[in-house]
C-alpha cells in the first residue's frame, strides 16, 4: 500500500505537503501572521505554475502569455463587486468560464503555428488583453481597482478569515495536483506527451493532435483562471499589471527551478522562487541582480530542477543499496 514511499522524491513531497498542512498552527504559535499570507501566495502561484507546467512540461507547448489567466480569473471577482455582487458561485463560475473561452479562442488560433511563433502569439494575445484592460477607465485602467469584500459561499466559506483562505487554497492545489496525476497517466496525457517528442508519429497513429493539444490548452488555462480568482481575493487588488508578459516569465522559471518532469516540481519551485525572492529582499536594494544571477545558475547548472535531483539521488542511493543486497 505505502510502496511508492520507497520512492525519494515521493517522500520529499509528503514531506511538504505536511509541513503545508500545519503551517497555519506554527505561524500561529510563532505570531508571525505575515508567513501565512506568503505561503498562501506560494500555493497560489504554485496551481498557476502547474497548470503551465501541463502544456510545457508535459506538451511542450511554451507560452509566454498564461498570465492573462491569473488576469481573467482575478478581474472575474474584481468586476462583479465592483458592482457589489460578491456571490462566491458567480465568481468562481465567471473565473472558469472566461478562462476557458479566451484559451479555447486564442488556443484554436496559436496551435496553428509551433515553436517560436507559438511563444510570440501567445505573448500577442496576452498583450492585446493587458491594453484592452489599461484602456478601462471604468475599472481602474492603470490603477487598479480595489475589492473591498472577499467572495462569498454563502456561509460554506469565509474567504475573509486568512487560514480559510489558505486552506482553500491548499486543498484546491492537492486536488489539482491529484487530477494532473490522472490526466498524465491516462490515455489523454500519452498523447500530449507523444506529441511533444513526435508529433507526426502521433499523428501518423490516428490521433487528431490539434484537438488533444488544443483541450490540454483549454484545460491548462482554465486552472490558471482558478489560481486568479483566489489571488483576487488574497490580494483585494487588481491591476492589469497581474497580465503583464513578466509575470509569464517568472511562471516559466518556477516550473523550470521545480523540474517539467515532475507532477509536483512547479509546486517546489514556486516555493523556491518567492522565498528567494523575500529573503533578497531583505536583506539589500540590489537584491535583483543576485536574484537573477541565481536564477541564471540554477538553469545552467541545475538541468532537472528539483525534481530531477531528487530523482538523480534515488537513483544514486539505489544503486549503492544494490550491491549490499546482492552481498
Amino acid at each position: 500500500m505505502f510502496k511508492f514511499l520507497e520512492n525519494l522524491p515521493a517522500r520529499v513531497y509528503l514531506a511538504v505537503t505536511a509541513l503545508l498542512a500545519v503551517a497555519p498552527l506554527l505561524v500561529t504559535l510563532g505570531s508571525q501572521p505575515f508567513y501565512l499570507d506568503l505561503l498562501t501566495r506560494i500555493l497560489i502561484l504554485a496551481i498557476a505554475a502547474v497548470s503551465l507546467n501541463l502544456i510545457i512540461g508535459f506538451g511542450g507547448m511554451i507560452s509566454l502569455g498564461h498570465a492573462a489567466f491569473i488576469g481573467i480569473g482575478a478581474y472575474c471577482v474584481g468586476i462583479p463587486a465592483h458592482y457589489d455582487i460578491f456571490n462566491g458561485f458567480i465568481h468562481l463560475g465567471l473565473a472558469i468560464s472566461c478562462s476557458a473561452a479566451f484559451a479555447l479562442i486564442t488556443g484554436a488560433i496559436s496551435l496553428r503555428t509551433h515553436g517560436l511563433y507559438f511563444i510570440m502569439i501567445t505573448l500577442a494575445f496576452a498583450q492585446m488583453l493587458y491594453f484592452t484592460f489599461v484602456s478601462l477607465d471604468e475599472y481602474g485602467a492603470d490603477d487598479g481597482l480595489i475589492i473591498y469584500q472577499r467572495s462569498d459561499f454563502n456561509g460554506l466559506l469565509n474567504l475573509e478569515n486568512p487560514t480559510t483562505l489558505y486552506y482553500t487554497v491548499l486543498v484546491t492545489l492537492l486536488g489539482l495536483l491529484y487530477l494532473m496525476h490522472r490526466l498524465v497517466h491516462a490515455r489523454f496525457g500519452r498523447v500530449i506527451i507523444g506529441c511533444k517528442h513526435n508529433e507526426k508519429r502521433m499523428q501518423a497513429l490516428g490521433f487528431d493532435t490539434y484537438r488533444y493539444k488544443l483541450t490540454c490548452y483549454v484545460i491548462s488555462g482554465t486552472i490558471c483562471g482558478i489560481a486568479g480568482f483566489f489571488l483576487g481575493n488574497f490580494t483585494n487588488f487588481i491591476s492589469p499589471e497581474m497580465m503583464d508578459w513578466t509575470h509569464s516569465g517568472e511562471l516559466i522559471f518556477m516550473i523550470v527551478i521545480g523540474g517539467t518532469a515532475g507532477i509536483f516540481g512547479p509546486v517546489v519551485g514556486t516555493a523556491f522562487f518567492l522565498l528567494l525572492e523575500e529573503m533578497l529582499s531583505g536583506l539589500t536594494q540590489y537584491w535583483q541582480l543576485i536574484f537573477g544571477l541565481v536564477l541564471i545558475l540554477l538553469v545552467v547548472f541545475g538541468k532537472g530542477g528539483v525534481h530531477g535531483l531528487l530523482v538523480w539521488a534515488d537513483t544514486r542511493q539505489t544503486a549503492q543499496a544494490q550491491p549490499e543486497n546482492d552481498s
